[in-house]
């Protein structure tokens, strides 16, 4: 008869093997990705702890938690040792992280930099797999007044209405426009039609007497400023 394969469970590790009990003594912020990891799931199979189970995990995502984050529940389940549970426990960590991430944009209330701009918005597109383009509306005092998805395209390429893009400018009583768009290619070049959108903006938000400070191109984890850059 063959014997029924067990689990080894995080309880019944060694001391120095227990994410959990290392997280207690020396603090969350000494532990791996891995063994954060383990913790959510719990325990390994027969063959591999939790932590090694998670290290392969990781593996397959680049070691990379941004990565992780992409995958579903269902492509989390398609590696052995993960069932509906521990992969929904997974899931719903990763999205707390991205949403905590996602508040502490929000106290940003002014832009004074390409990277406050990029803080607010990559939590917004930064992982997308498609092509979003965002309008952050700004008062005098480059105060964050309003932000409006323009459009979702496909990853070849989004198209924006200028006049929606006034019209709500106005609504809100804008006199700054910072433009942004993400690439879920990775890419940081801008386009020609990139190029043409913004040359486009800027001379109809100039005749209402408003600016355009800023475009910029938004990847998984980096960004170019056209201002910066001096190609606005």
């Amino acid at each position: 008869m063959q014997e029924k394969p067990t689990s080894f469970s995080i309880k019944h590790w060694a001391d120095d093997d227990k994410p959990r009990e290392k997280l207690l003594q020396k603090g969350r912020s000494i532990l791996s990705d891995a063994e954060l990891i383990a913790i959510l799931i719990g325990s390994g199979s027969r063959e591999e702890s939790a932590v090694e189970l998670s290290k392969r995990i990781l593996a397959a995502a680049g070691n990379n938690l941004n990565e992780l984050g992409r995958l579903s529940v269902k492509q989390l389940m398609q590696f052995k040792g993960i069932g509906e549970a521990k992969a929904v426990s997974i899931a719903a960590a990763l999205e707390i992280g991205r949403r905590r991430r996602g508040e502490a944009a929000q106290t940003i209330s002014k832009i004074t930099s390409s990277h406050d701009a990029f803080e607010v918005l990559h939590p917004i597109m930064g992982e997308l797999p498609h092509e979003e383009f965002w309008i952050v509306y700004l008062n005098n005092s480059n105060k964050v007044l309003h932000k409006e998805q323009l459009s979702k395209g496909g990853i070849t390429g989004t198209l924006v209405d200028v006049r929606l893009v006034l019209k709500q400018a106005l609504e809100h009583g804008a006199v700054g426009l910072l433009l942004a768009h993400n690439h879920p290619s990775g890419t940081l070049k801008p386009s020609q039609a990139d190029k043409e959108i913004t040359q486009k903006l800027q001379q109809a938000a100039k005749a209402l007497d408003m600016k355009v400070l800023d475009h910029l191109i938004i990847t998984e984890k980096e960004y170019l400023s056209f201002a910066d850059q001096g190609i606005l």
